[in-house]
């Protein structure tokens, strides 16, 4: 397991951008797939976006394909997820998770940050 710290919530108007971080620990982070997820109040946690460790396969929810993108730097042990174009419905705490590879990631990953908190005004 890795420990996971994100960053770069906050509140933005619709329409406005987010870049959101998420920092790992460890000296393996480079061999872990690494996941965003969001959870909204009342609403069950969902997965948002997943990388490969080596940067190669990249797969979104179709709730923000063309408005986010996923890209990590492992010299860095960071893991970020550009936010465009936000909505109301995207507002949610937002999780950032790892494993060993990008299916388990999108399914039961074995590491999570605490998450942090978007919050988008219309």
């Amino acid at each position: 397991q890795v420990h996971l710290v994100e960053s770069g919530g906050g509140l933005v108007q619709a329409g406005g951008s987010l870049r959101l971080s998420c920092t790992a620990s460890g000296r393996t982070f480079s061999s872990y797939a690494m996941g965003w997820f969001r959870q909204a109040p009342g609403k069950e946690r969902e997965f948002v976006a997943v990388i490969s460790w080596s940067g190669g396969s990249i797969v979104y929810a179709d709730s923000v394909k063309g408005r986010f993108t996923i890209s990590r730097d492992n010299a860095k042990n960071t893991v970020y997820l550009q936010m465009n174009s936000l909505q109301p419905e995207d507002a949610a705490v937002y999780y950032c998770a790892a494993d060993r590879h990008t299916v388990v990631v999108q399914l039961t990953p074995g590491s999570w940050g605490q998450g942090t908190q978007v919050t988008v005004s219309s």
